[in-house]
């Protein structure tokens, strides 16, 4: 019997339909992904922006999450303050001066001076000519003894030819003292500068130039526990001024001030105003 002939197998049309939905699935995938990357939190992405543009740059950022472009700020020219110079100027002139008055009166009290009498200072304020009153008065009066009359005099004749202001202070101790003439330490200190400035006056210091102060005890430079102290306390101080006199700045009932006045230095220069410097 003859073999039977193996019957052809037939082809497969249909296998295209894989392929197809191979490709379906896939652009199934890419729309998912397109679409999970188009709804992205805008405020977690603006965040993370501008974090990352301060990190990387040090930019600001403004509220939009744009870069925000800053100009460097010009640093200031320093211009010559000429006012100062001046001023500076002035006051190296007005030192020069001071320790210039020191040493003349220096000169001229040197016995005082060497006897513990006289004591001559150079402060910020200028020079000061501390002299105890125990020979200058007699005790609770203030009448300027005989003998130290030429000495004062003779500080007087260094002062004249300056242009500083002078303030003459009496001091006292803590004793009271009531008299029909100095009921208390008040008029005696007060009377006892004012005694010296009559001096210097008479002496040819224009009298613009000099002011008395009296302070009683209320300033002493030793504690009145001692005869000592209390000595010591006893004086008349002559304070030679070489601090630049301020003008006053009027000021309204609205508060508001007016311009100031030029201040004019000791010297007769006047003195840059503030608002011109």
């Amino acid at each position: 019997m003859a073999r039977r002939k193996r019957e052809d197998e037939h082809d497969n049309h249909e296998r295209w339909l894989v392929s197809y939905a191979d490709f379906i699935t896939l652009l199934f995938a890419f729309f998912v992904v397109m679409y999970a990357l188009s709804s992205v939190n805008e405020g977690k992405y603006r965040i993370l922006s501008d974090s990352m543009v301060s990190a990387f740059r040090n930019i600001p950022v403004n509220s939009v999450g744009q870069l925000a472009v800053v100009m460097p700020t010009p640093l200031p020219v320093e211009k010559p303050n000429l006012a100062s110079k001046t001023q500076e100027a002035v006051r190296q002139k007005q030192r020069e001066s001071m320790r210039s008055i020191a040493k003349d009166i220096l000169e001229v009290m040197a016995p005082l001076v060497e006897q513990g009498k006289v004591r001559v200072l150079e402060t910020s304020r200028g020079v000061t000519i501390e002299i105890n009153d125990s020979i200058l008065f007699s005790p609770g009066q203030a009448l300027i003894q005989p003998p130290l009359a030429r000495a004062m005099e003779a500080v007087a004749e260094v002062l004249v030819g300056t242009d500083f202001p002078i303030t003459i202070e009496g001091h006292t101790d803590n004793v009271p003292i009531n008299t029909a003439q100095f009921p208390s330490n008040w008029e005696l200190s007060a009377v006892r500068a004012t005694t010296v400035l009559r001096l210097f006056a008479a002496a040819g210091i224009p009298a613009p130039r000099l002011t008395a102060i009296g302070y009683a005890d209320t300033r002493p430079v030793e504690p009145n526990a001692l005869a000592d102290g209390r000595a010591r306390n006893r004086r008349v101080s002559i304070l030679i001024d070489s601090a630049i006199p301020e003008k006053g700045t009027e000021v309204n009932l609205q508060g508001q001030a007016a311009a100031p006045e030029p201040a004019v230095a000791p010297t007769g220069e006047v003195l840059p105003s503030a608002s011109a410097r």
